[in-house]
């Protein structure tokens, strides 16, 4: 039987070897004195007896038997040789009574090289066995600016608390992410029993992964494991039976496709100008009203956010009288939103808006089980393939505040108060300073997070002395405060200057528009695999500013001109020359920001006083919010 399989196994290596010659790869097993760092750019590290995943185990420690193999482990040498009667005499073993003696390996940024065994590991990569025993030495090599280094500093940090290492993943932090994943803190030790639980889903979920095809997608499937239980959750994933887990990793493809795509967003930065009628464009004619959902975290008498959406959907009504009707649910939490969403699509929404990033999670699960629904969710930069996302450009808006705010204070000082560290307030907070610089080169901006534990804002105030305040974009129904938009500080009274204006119904009205003329179906295009993202700005009437009478005439013309240049889109607040707190961002002066730099920045202008605060930093109320879509300042 052993002469058997090793004719069997010669004829997979002969076959794999001619495989990789024709690819212009190394035929023969990977060395590893080949690739090892300089002497003295690494250190090795004793880790014991391991459990060894057979697929990571790539190559040998010397030359020695590298060529007896090809690059798949399987044997080369002719049959009458005293390697394949040795190789024989090993398979007939692992039949009769296994393989139990351990091998001896090195592992290298988490693949493994055999010193001792190399015949052991062939034979049972015949058989498809899973693991192999053996006493590993780590080799570690000094940190670097590689991304793949960094990946593996992570995984070693994980290590300490995990001991898993069949798992691997292509984009930093996601050992992070895993832990957070799986319900554990920062460093937390993992028992047995969960060790085993984890190992026992892992493998369950990669055997349905690689048998759907996930072989074939540039992801590892650690990416897509962690997609996974993000979307559906840890627990509640891991209790899917065989048939259940299968049906759910058939549903979320477009996801895994869409993790190959390195988070790739189509951003839509300007609406369609046609104009065509509703009818039979979402419905059919049996159909009376095309009927949306609006899914808010809070109320519009208590959150300023949900008031401007709920403005937004009366306006729909109002424009639409005959063709839309509407429904909200007030409230949702990140324990409710499922069951909501779920209502809205049992009372027949076919389109749904929910509100707030937090919820985007909960959104495309929705879109997966329910495919003849349009879904909706306002954050930037996600990257979801079954859902849609939109926000508004309200750093344009920003800019003319800062202006405004710059050219009231008399004192040089503004303050700038905000909420989340998340994608867009970034680009608000420097848009805002940028354009108090612009009037006045003196200014400052002093940032401080309404989020932050343990904040005094008013005495903040006091303390920085601040004459402009950028405070709260709106008020709202139940709270008739006069501490919105900018305001200056008479004594202990605020004058309201001016307030930006998130015009939802116009961008409400916008989306449906889209949706008639046909760019919606025209941009879902089934070929691509990117994220569609509605971003618009003033240029598209969904941002404004509104100035107050207490404005000099001066001032209100200089806020219409600047307006005017940013809805034709002439000028960038983020072109020309630009200084972050840490050095030069832009050097050329014809040069400006991409979209994409815009929304992703993690840095503060030189002209703000004060830091992106850590997620430690935030209270609790921030972390479903800061988890979706934080941005978080990096380090060095």
């Amino acid at each position: 039987m052993g002469r058997e399989d090793y004719s069997k196994a010669f004829r997979l290596g002969k076959k794999d070897y001619q495989a990789r010659m024709l690819r212009g790869e190394k035929p023969t097993l990977e060395v590893l004195d080949d690739i090892m760092p300089d002497k003295g750019s690494y250190y090795e590290m004793p880790l014991g007896l391991v459990q060894i995943p057979i697929d990571q185990i790539v190559g040998t420690k010397t030359i020695g038997r590298s060529t007896s193999f090809s690059g798949n482990f399987m044997p080369i040498l002719q049959e009458d040789t005293e390697f394949a009667s040795k190789w024989s005499n090993l398979s007939t073993s692992h039949v009769d009574e296994g393989i139990r003696d351990p091998i001896k390996a090195y592992e290298y940024m988490n693949k493994f090289y055999v010193l001792e065994g190399n015949k052991r590991v062939s034979v049972m990569k015949y058989f498809g066995v899973v693991s192999i025993p053996g006493n590993v030495t780590r080799i570690v090599p000094r940190r670097s600016d590689d991304r793949e280094n960094r990946i593996y500093y992570e995984f070693m940090d994980f290590y300490q608390a995990a001991p898993i290492n069949y798992i691997w993943f292509s984009q930093e932090g996601s050992f992070r992410k895993l832990q957070e994943a799986v319900g554990k803190q920062p460093g937390e030790v993992w028992t047995d029993d969960e060790l085993h639980t984890f190992s026992a889903f892992y493998s369950r979920f990669c055997a349905e992964y690689k048998a759907k095809g996930g072989n074939k997608l540039r992801i590892t499937p650690g990416d897509a494991f962690l997609a996974f239980i993000t979307l559906y959750g840890y627990g509640t994933a891991e209790e899917k039976t065989t048939n259940e887990l299968k049906a759910l990793v058939t549903k979320t493809w477009e996801e895994f496709k869409l993790l190959q795509e390195d988070q790739d967003i189509d951003l839509k930065m300007n609406p369609s100008q046609e104009k065509k009628p509703l009818r039979n464009i979402l419905l059919p004619l049996s159909s009376p009203k095309i009927k949306i959902g609006f899914i808010y975290e809070k109320t519009p008498g208590t959150s300023a956010w949900t008031y401007a959406h709920e403005l937004g959907r009366l306006y729909l009504e109002q424009t639409f009288p005959d063709e839309v009707q509407t429904v909200c649910f007030e409230n949702a939490t990140l324990d409710t939103v499922d069951a909501q969403i779920q209502d809205a699509i049992d009372i027949g929404c076919n389109l749904i808006f929910t509100t707030t990033p937090a919820f985007v999670q909960a959104s495309v699960k929705a879109a997966i089980a329910n495919k003849e629904v349009r879904i909706l969710n306002c954050s930037l930069n996600t990257s979801h393939r079954y859902i849609r996302t939109y926000y508004s450009r309200m750093h344009e808006a920003k800019f003319l505040m800062g202006a405004i705010a710059g050219a009231m204070a008399e004192n040089n000082r503004l303050m700038y108060i905000a909420d989340y560290p998340i994608y867009g307030s970034i680009a608000n907070i420097n848009a805002f300073a940028l354009g108090a610089k612009m009037i006045n080169p003196r200014a400052k901006v002093y940032l401080e997070w309404s989020t932050k534990k343990e904040v005094d804002l008013d005495e903040r105030i006091r303390e920085t002395q601040a004459s402009c305040i950028s405070g709260r974009d709106m008020v709202i129904p139940e709270e008739a405060s006069r501490f919105f938009g900018i305001y200056h500080m008479d004594g202990e009274y605020p004058r309201n200057l001016a307030m930006p204006l998130y015009h939802w119904g116009k961008f409400y009205e916008l989306l449906l528009r889209t949706i008639m003329d046909g760019t919606w179906k025209y941009d879902d295009d089934p070929t691509s695999t990117k994220a569609i993202n509605y971003w618009w700005g003033m240029s598209a009437g969904v941002i404004d500013v509104v100035c107050s009478h207490h404005l000099p005439i001066g001032t209100k013309r200089l806020v219409e001109l600047l307006k005017a240049t940013i809805s034709s889109e002439l000028f960038n607040p983020f072109s020309g020359i630009l200084y972050s707190q840490s050095g030069v961002v832009i050097d050329d002066p014809n040069g400006s920001l991409t979209p994409e730099e815009t929304m992703t920045m993690d840095w503060l202008v030189e002209n703000v006083i004060g830091s992106i605060p850590k997620k430690e930093e935030l209270k609790e109320q921030a972390a479903p919010v800061i988890k979706q879509q934080g941005v978080m300042k990096k380090e060095g």
